[in-house]
């Protein structure tokens, strides 16, 4: 008898698109992930306000659902942070069969914070909610997710990283011209020396002080984005910045110098080594390849 094993993932976004598109690269599923992303990418441009959808939100969610087919995917409701607060659809579950064991992905809005509670043996989350969390802050930089684990307290959390998805960006150091040495481009190096604002997102405060390094991270005031103001933009004003980038074009069309690739931001598979079994292991397998294309040596 196959065996199925609930699994933790994003609701909505770049990770849970990360891990459809790894487990139909396994299985079978291309339809249904394709039909999971493409309804949540819809949703997202009519919460937006992009899209005109014919039926109110009800109506939409009736037609997506597949209530008492749990092979087929299940959609929920949740309040948008968006201005009015609008209902948005949004990921619920689906099975999915790979190889020898059926996963249940369940979306959460927190999949890693949902394993440290012991919901879960397996979840898919961002890398950077474990270093947002609990990762310890050191002097050194810390600049691979495969050294992640080294610098998780075990009294802290039983959640440890095991492979990566593959989505990788960057959290990318950038400066204004008039803030560098002339012809340089900023690094780590450029921060031992550097005293004043920096601008970074809000919720990336112990994020950046890891990958900095406490001993960078010191001299250092962090600044944030006004509300609805472009991080590329606030970090031209502010002079220094962090921000996910991937080509780094829109920061150089703000006249921003594009500089080191202090972390990648990922997609992780993550367990709870408490509550994982011999099904949760045969899934780590599946997922924590030998010769990964991501930067994960971790399993």
């Amino acid at each position: 008898m196959t065996e199925t094993i609930p699994v933790a993932v994003p609701r909505k976004g770049r990770p849970l698109e990360a891990v459809l598109q790894r487990v139909a690269e396994e299985t079978d599923a291309e339809r249904v992930a394709d039909e999971i992303i493409s309804t949540l990418r819809y949703e997202k441009a009519a919460t937006k306000g992009d899209q005109t959808p014919e039926g109110d939100v009800y109506e939409r969610l009736a037609e997506y659902s597949n209530l008492g087919e749990p092979t087929e995917p299940d959609f929920t409701l949740l309040r948008d942070d968006r201005a009015g607060k609008p209902r948005r659809i949004v990921f619920d579950s689906v099975t999915i069969s790979l190889r020898d064991v059926n996963l249940r992905l369940v979306g959460r809005e927190e999949p890693f914070r949902a394993l440290r509670k012991h919901d879960f043996a397996l979840g898919f989350d961002s890398a950077d909610l474990v270093l947002e969390e609990v990762v310890e802050l050191r002097p050194d930089p810390l600049t691979r997710i495969a050294d992640v684990n080294a610098r998780i307290d075990p009294h802290d959390t039983d959640v440890r990283v095991v492979a990566g998805m593959g989505d990788t960006v960057y959290h990318t150091l950038m400066a204004t011209p008039e803030a560098l040495p002339q012809g340089d481009r900023p690094t780590r190096e450029f921060l031992t020396d550097y005293e004043g604002p920096l601008c970074i997102s809000p919720r990336y405060e112990r994020l950046v002080e890891a990958v900095l390094g406490t001993r960078n991270a010191g001299t250092l005031d962090f600044e944030y984005p006004g509300e609805d103001e472009e991080e590329e933009s606030a970090i031209a004003e502010t002079g220094v910045g962090v921000y996910l980038t991937v080509t780094g074009s829109t920061a150089r069309d703000h006249g921003l110098v594009v500089g080191e690739e202090l972390f990648p931001s990922e997609t992780v598979l993550m367990e709870n080594y408490e509550e994982a079994g011999a099904v949760a292991d045969r899934v780590k397998e599946l997922f924590a390849r030998a010769e990964t294309e991501t930067e994960m040596a971790i399993y």
